[in-house]
């Protein structure tokens, strides 16, 4: 089985059902979510780890999650520095509507049945 470590931009603390927040580098939290046979294998949130910067946070965030192993990223939106860093350390990018449900775009993008 292969899991794929996904990292949502999310608003607060509600996991699964929290919601997706509009900007990557200054959403308050990251879900992360393992999926493998389109099962969700594990749910942890953190907090923003560039949270309390007032610029250059995509960066930070970026070299954080990659360090976590993460292999997908999906916000509402991602800046050009975010984006080409994500893009160099192999992660992919999605983009989708903000203030969506987690469970919802984890579905609607196919990674969960």
């Amino acid at each position: 089985m292969t899991i794929k470590r996904i990292a949502i931009a999310t608003v607060g603390y509600g996991g699964l059902e929290d919601s997706v927040s509009s900007e990557f580098g200054y959403s308050k939290t990251f879900t992360i979510v393992d999926v493998g046979d389109g099962v969700v294998r594990d749910v942890r949130v953190i907090d923003n780890p560039a949270g309390a910067m007032t610029h250059g946070r995509g960066p930070v965030v970026a070299k954080r999650l990659s360090d976590m192993g993460v292999n997908i990223v999906i916000s509402g939106e991602l800046g050009p520095g975010a984006s080409v860093i994500l893009q160099e350390m192999g992660i992919s990018r999605i983009i989708v509507k903000s203030g969506m449900k987690v469970i919802d775009v984890l579905k609607e993008k196919g990674f969960i049945k």
